[in-house]
């Protein structure tokens, strides 16, 4: 498996809280079970297009679009 190096635009004071569909390190996480947000499985909040955001895993780096199902609708954008 290939390990990309962090996103330069990788800011820890923007974040977010979404599974990684890469390793799923939130699994076995009550915060993260229950929908909370977690100090130890938050993602790098790369960019936002509407209801997209694009993330980084710091755990993995693996990098992602998320729909994250609020705001404009997928045929608004």
């Amino acid at each position: 498996m290939t390990v990309l190096p962090l996103d330069p635009q990788a800011d820890p004071g923007r974040r977010a809280w979404a599974a990684c569909p890469n390793c799923a390190d939130e699994r076995g996480c009550e915060p993260c079970a229950a929908r909370r947000n977690c100090a130890a499985h938050w993602r790098y909040l790369l960019s936002s297009t509407g209801r997209l955001l694009c993330l980084q895993c710091p755990a993995c780096t693996h990098v992602w679009v998320h729909d994250s199902g609020f705001g404009a609708t997928s045929s608004s954008l």
